[in-house]
């Protein structure tokens, strides 16, 4: 019995890409000076959302949210390729994954052009089908829409994909759009926030992503 492709979606700050330090610097940045800001329990929270919706709260109106969202830009592209690097074993493990035969998507909070710059720089650029990205579809996770785009994209029902992240949102729009849901423990999120939101499986670590796409691939094909 031959295993069956799967659509393997894939967050990517927190997930694949080691950028919460560079995010909490970001966010200093854009809130130097000011006495409304978020705590770092509070960004990292909110995680895996747009940036616009996670600044607005504290912007006092449309302009004052356009003016921080300037200066978190700023910072970003000044120090972006400085500050991005994957985590350990993550290029192996989705290139694994890619060889193998699945279809790698990318389903994002960040821009398109920020996220493709990000898989550039760190390797995984190749190995990735498709970025569905906070400018692709104007629903944001924890909707169900970006990933539903990217299974379109990528030509597989929700039955035969999963999705791997590490923020509640990242569970939250998989679950909803009624894939196999997967917690990435590595990121911000703390396993009991996550195991709260139900994930079907938790993965310790991005290396063990290959051997579980292939169990759950297995178990497609015996399905």
């Amino acid at each position: 019995m031959t295993a069956r492709s799967l659509a393997v979606l894939l967050d990517l700050d927190g997930t694949l890409v080691d950028t919460v330090p560079f995010i909490l610097q970001s966010v200093g940045a854009a809130f130097e000076g000011r006495a409304r800001r978020p705590s770092e329990a509070e960004w990292l929270a909110g995680i895996g959302q747009p940036l616009r919706v996670q600044l607005a709260p504290y912007a006092t109106g449309p302009e004052d949210l356009d003016a921080i969202l300037a200066r978190y830009r700023a910072y970003q592209r000044e120090h972006h390729d400085r500050m991005t690097r994957a985590f350990p074993g993550a290029v192996e493990a989705v290139r694994a994954v890619a060889a193998a035969g699945h279809r790698v998507g990318v389903v994002t909070g960040k821009l398109g052009d920020t996220a493709q710059r990000a898989l550039e720089l760190v390797g995984l650029a190749p190995f990735v089908q498709t970025v569905v990205a906070a400018d692709s579809c104007p629903e944001h996770k924890p909707d169900p829409a970006p990933v539903l785009l990217a299974l379109a994209r990528l030509g597989r029902p929700a039955t035969e994909a999963l999705f791997l992240g590490d923020a509640p949102v990242d569970l939250q729009a998989g679950r909803a759009a009624g894939v196999t849901t997967v917690a990435a423990l590595w990121g911000a999120a703390s396993r009991e926030v996550l195991l709260a939101h139900g994930p079907a499986h938790l993965l310790e670590d991005v290396s063990g992503l290959p051997a579980l796409v292939a169990r759950l691939a297995a178990r497609s094909a015996a399905a």
